[in-house]
């Protein structure tokens, strides 16, 4: 009885997994619920008939299964009764999965698929409570009855639609997976491998271990060169799932939430929660400014974010090309704030209106420190903090 129940999971491709069992313990568990289906072997002359007894609503009922000695054929009475169930047997217990039954075969079955009513509004979609029980007994007002298409007595275009509705809905099958695995790491940083690039336009194709993508040049940090077989992080920053074309999931490596996300993981203080990320101001490739604020007194938040001779911060500034980042301390005094975000530059007075503005004083010779190349230290300082600066240099 196990080698045939063996062979029959083996040459259908069933799932299986065999545990301990009596007859008598397969009996109660099958009336607990615990299991759907018992099974057993009986020897026949013409030949080997595996019979599965369900455990219905309506009482017991006997399915046969079976395999005939010349060509190991293999029918059933209504597959659509065995689907997704657990099948109890002499030896364990079988988990039955009737769609593998042709995948190895490559073969493609059409069925049409009613559900039983009482009466009959769309007879494309419902059939009869009559037709249903003249069919099969086991068919109930609420089931679903499946009845098998010969596709051989379709037509060319009858075909050809068939194809067209075939390869759609498995596009559309594909698309909402994809959409459904990026939807848990929108807004997270993934790693990916670069496996495509477009020399003509600098766009990069990317594995992320879900697909490939399309990394756009505007969203690579400017100046950086990606090459096949690079391996680069990435921010998943939109998924859209109802679009009709474009790509489903947009990445990005200039997004300021990656950088957040970037310290949130990497960071141990800030992944567990004690130190927070206030803030975040950035232009890619050149230079950032994120702002922490630890809520243990014992824990310096700038120090957690460097590390250890600066091995935490280094890590970061190295995926991202060299950006700068300036870690600030943020204070709940916009004063204080503003003067930490000016960093390099160490300003000597800030004067905070109230109303988003502030003029901030500093020594001449730290003028151009505070304002930055091409305005962009004050620049991300204003980004960072919410206020418009206006910066003075006094003389000693």
């Amino acid at each position: 009885a196990y080698e045939y129940q063996r062979k029959i999971a083996a040459y259908t491709g069933w799932k299986y997994e065999y545990v301990e069992g009596t007859w008598p313990e397969l009996l109660q568990m099958l009336r607990d619920g615990r299991i759907d289906l018992m099974s057993d072997v009986s020897y026949l002359e013409e030949r080997t008939e595996y019979m599965l007894y369900a455990s219905l609503p309506m009482g017991t009922e006997l399915y046969y299964l079976y395999v005939t000695s010349e060509n190991r054929q293999i029918l059933i009475d209504d597959p659509n009764t065995l689907k997704g169930k657990k099948v109890g047997v002499t030896k364990g217990a079988i988990q039955v999965d009737l769609f593998q039954e042709y995948k190895e075969k490559k073969d493609v079955r059409v069925y049409k698929r009613r559900t039983v009513v009482e009466e009959v509004n769309d007879p494309k979609d419902e059939i009869s409570y009559e037709e249903a029980q003249s069919i099969s007994r086991r068919y109930e007002v609420g089931t679903v009855v499946e009845e098998e298409i010969k596709t051989k007595n379709f037509g060319r275009i009858s075909a050809q639609t068939a194809k067209q509705v075939i390869v759609q809905g498995i596009r559309e099958a594909e698309k909402n997976n994809l959409a459904r695995e990026y939807e848990k790491k929108r807004e997270e940083v993934i790693s990916a491998l670069v496996t495509k690039r477009d020399d003509s336009t600098g766009d990069v194709w990317v594995d992320t271990g879900t697909s490939d993508v399309i990394l756009p040049v505007h969203d690579q940090i400017p100046g950086e060169v990606l090459r096949v077989g690079d391996r680069v992080r990435v921010f998943v920053t939109e998924v859209n799932r109802d679009a009709e074309t474009g790509p489903i999931v947009t990445l990005s490596r200039t997004a300021p939430a990656m950088i957040k996300r970037m310290f949130e993981t990497d960071i141990p203080e800030i992944a567990d929660g004690t130190v927070i990320v206030k803030g975040v101001a950035r232009e890619a490739g050149s230079r950032s400014k994120i702002s922490v604020y630890s809520r243990d007194p014992e824990v310096d938040a700038v120090g957690a974010c460097i590390g250890n001779r600066g091995m935490r911060i280094n890590a970061i500034v190295d995926e991202l090309r060299g950006e700068k980042i300036d870690i600030i301390q943020f204070s709940e005094k916009p004063e204080e704030y503003i003067a930490a975000a000016l960093s390099p530059a160490e300003a000597l007075n800030v004067e905070f209106d109230g109303e988003r503005s502030a003029a901030v004083q500093v020594a001449g010779e730290q003028l151009s420190l505070a304002i930055g190349k091409e305005g962009q230290n004050v620049r991300l300082a204003a980004k960072l903090t919410g206020c418009k600066i206006d910066i003075k240099g006094i003389k000693a």
